[in-house]
């Protein structure tokens, strides 16, 4: 395969940088699983050395269901307004909106969770392995796996993004992120939906 015929599948796969994307196939000796990771890696790195600075302007997403039962109001923060006004940042939010009107989270990251919340879910679980025989390192293991998949399911951060879940939405948010130079970070979300009870 070409050079340029991975650097084209990179990008499409990843949506970074082009320099970004050759660095990575570089680093990666033009094995693209590589690059992904090194990409990955890379906006991670970016996104906590952004992590500190203050996030105080952005925009308010509205997104509101094709049958008109689900709706989503979202702030979604930069750091400043130009980055807020871009293309690429009003798309995320109006992806992040959907994400959150198809996938129904409860909070924004596992930090918010309450530890109440947390320490039942534990309870539940290791009520379940009570009687498995498995030793108490294995069911610590387990559990803790299952209290990820918790989180997978409640934050919105954890989730996998609907378009793409391969990706979790703090993935996604760490790939703007490392794009702009700017935290980014969802302060607030509401999500409105009819129920037929």
């Amino acid at each position: 395969m070409s050079d340029l015929t991975n650097l084209k599948k990179l990008r499409q796969k990843t949506n970074a940088p082009l320099k970004d994307c050759r660095q990575a196939l570089q680093e990666s000796e033009g094995d693209i699983g590589e690059a992904v990771t090194i990409l990955k890696k890379r906006s991670r790195l970016v996104a906590a050395s952004k992590a500190e600075k203050t996030a105080k302007e952005g925009v308010v997403e509205a997104y509101i269901h094709a049958n008109h039962k689900v709706g989503v109001l979202l702030e979604l923060n930069a750091q400043t307004d130009f980055v807020a006004k871009t293309k690429e940042f009003l798309e995320l939010a109006h992806d992040l909106a959907m994400h959150i009107a198809a996938m129904d989270p409860q909070y924004i990251s596992s930090e918010e969770v309450p530890e109440k919340m947390i320490a039942k879910e534990k309870e539940i679980y290791l009520e379940q392995l009570k009687d498995s025989g498995k030793p108490k390192e294995i069911q610590e293991q387990i559990v803790k796996g299952k209290i990820e998949k918790f989180f997978s399911e409640v934050c919105l951060y954890s989730q996998p993004f609907i378009k793409d879940e391969a990706r979790t939405i703090k993935d996604l948010i760490n790939e703007q992120i490392a794009k702009t130079g700017e935290n980014i970070k969802v302060n607030r979300f509401m999500r409105f939906a009819i129920t037929n009870q």
